[in-house]
């Protein structure tokens, strides 16, 4: 037996496994597939998570549809961002051409065009999907300064005002909740409140208000809110299958940050909820990270501690991952060494820097019988290099293998059709509604308005009371001018006045010496009457 067919019984006998499996292909042997050997995964070990990666064009997007395709078909649920629009037809069967008979003729493929049962999404409703929301409380902190772009300091200050919302009560359920309390606490109303929370300064603050506005006008303000998405929605059976949840992002370019944030907000929410079962045969669900790059760029140090936890941790929950890129090197090293399978398609070489990640490629495999190097930029499309943990957890022998094609459809689905099932939908049902109730934003309107209020009706007493002071003051004026006029009026006159008092008419008359002359005269005259002196 010579040295190649040991390479082959090797490799054959390394996924040849007892328990449940998926099939990926047939290994290459000198350029020609050979149908006798077939590469697997075992189901036990799509918790251990894996890469898919490979150069634009490769037929990276394919091994995801025929990931998810098969996994769905073992009954387990799957969960995936369609980029391009590239995965809807995986909803309904593929058309049979001479083209793809005459490749699954080639791997010894028994291909029968197949469908999977699909639930098509959408972020906040932008597209056609039932729209995917998520409160800005339960976003936290971490994950929206990723979104933000917040730096590390930064990112501490806007934990601080979660913190005080929580505390205060005051739900932050969007965005609108969110910058109503940073407005509040740079307010001269909340200035003192902004004072009480240690690190938080008012510039932050600021600096965390504008970013909020730029993601405003990004449309975020459709994704954040009610009602939330109850991840464990995407843990479902349909006729024996597994469903396939499918996200559309058709402005991912617009708001790559939001997109792959998002999706670490699922698996942190999946996490938190799922209750732990440890290592199993099948798992509950297969989660898809496309363009994995995307959630990486720009990440803090606590934001990539976050990622690396919960991938870790998540597959006692009976979650698998599998992150989809152009390289490897896309992925932290301590996200990367946690990834049991690898199926990576052709990488290319023509800039020193795609060099330096195919020569760090490389070094990240097992030894093997390939100049792998050489290899990988060979490989044609639905080609890639595969390694994967076998069912007891060891890697299996490095296998250059020609991938099945998918049984469902590999063109987009008519749109006509996906609107329709998403109108049919339960989960459209259950979600299509915004819901905007008492929040944040309501509470300290209310409180800032009862605020305005207050103080006007407290300016408003202020001028009543002066206003009252002053026709008081002015009442009492007019009460002491009066009463000064009574006591003059009712004061009795003084016997020693230089100004005797006016006379009375008779007074005038018997004061008058004509009067007295005259009574003189008369009385002379009387008097000489009665004693006869009176003349004749």
């Amino acid at each position: 037996m010579t040295a190649q067919s040991d390479a082959i019984e090797t490799i054959k006998a390394g996924y040849t496994f007892d328990n449940p499996s998926i099939d990926l292909g047939v290994l290459m042997v000198d350029g020609d597939p050979d149908p006798d050997v077939r590469i697997r995964l075992s189901m036990s070990m799509l918790n251990r998570h894996g890469l898919v990666a490979g150069a634009t064009g490769t037929g990276k997007t394919r091994t995801l549809q025929l990931l998810a395709e098969q996994i769905s078909a073992a009954g387990v649920s799957v969960f995936a961002a369609d980029i391009k629009g590239d995965l809807s037809g995986i909803a309904i069967p593929g058309t049979p051409s001479d083209k793809l008979t005459a490749r699954t003729q080639k791997i010894g493929q028994n291909w029968v065009p197949a469908g999977c049962p699909t639930e098509f999404y959408a972020l906040g409703g932008q597209g056609t999907g039932v729209p995917l929301r998520a409160t800005v409380s339960s976003f936290g902190p971490i994950l929206l300064s990723k979104v933000l772009g917040l730096n590390e300091t930064q990112e501490s200050s806007l934990g601080l005002v979660f913190h005080y919302a929580d505390t205060q009560g005051l739900p932050l359920l969007d965005l609108a909740d969110l910058k109503e309390v940073l407005q509040y606490l740079t307010s001269d109303d909340g200035k003192a409140e902004l004072k009480e929370i240690g690190g938080l300064s008012a510039a932050t603050a600021g600096v965390i208000l504008r970013s909020l506005v730029t993601l405003q006008t990004q449309g975020a303000d459709e994704f954040f809110g009610e009602p939330e998405f109850d991840t464990k929605d995407l843990i479902r059976q349909a006729g024996g299958k597994g469903v396939i949840s499918l996200l559309e992002l058709p402005n991912l370019q617009d708001r790559p940050a939001i997109f792959s944030t998002f999706l670490m907000w699922v698996l942190a929410d999946l996490f938190h909820d799922l209750p732990e079962i440890g290592d199993v045969d099948v798992p509950k669900l297969v989660f898809f990270f496309d363009e994995a790059h995307l959630l990486f760029d720009g990440a803090s140090k606590a934001f990539l501690d976050a990622i690396a936890q919960t991938v870790r941790l998540i597959r006692s929950k009976g979650v698998g991952i599998f992150f989809v890129t152009q390289s490897p090197t896309d992925v932290p090293d301590n996200v990367l060494a946690q990834l049991g399978s690898r199926v990576q398609h052709q990488l290319r070489a023509h800039t020193p820097n795609d060099a330096k990640a195919l020569k760090a490629t490389v070094q990240t495999y097992p030894t093997s019988q390939y100049d792998l190097a050489e290899t990988l930029q060979g490989l044609g499309i639905g080609e890639a290099i595969v390694t994967v943990l076998n069912p007891d957890g060891a890697p299996t022998p490095v296998a250059w293998t020609r991938m099945l094609a998918p049984q469902a459809s590999m063109t987009t689905m008519p749109a006509e059709w996906m609107t329709q099932g998403v109108a049919a939908s339960s989960m459209q049902a259950k979600y299509g509604q915004a819901v905007d109730r008492d929040s944040a934003y309501e509470m300290l309107a209310r409180k800032l308005q009862a605020g305005i209020d207050a103080a006007a009706a407290e300016k408003q007493a202020a001028e009543d009371a002066k206003a009252q002071a002053a026709e008081a003051k002015a009442q009492a004026a007019q009460d002491k001018a009066e009463a000064a006029q009574a006591r003059a009026q009712s004061r009795p006159r003084s016997s020693g006045s230089s100004r005797p008092a006016p006379k009375s008419g008779v007074e005038k008359v018997l004061s008058s010496p004509t009067f007295w002359n005259q009574v003189m005269r008369v009385g002379g005259d009387v008097v000489r009457t009665m004693w006869g002196t009176a003349k004749k």
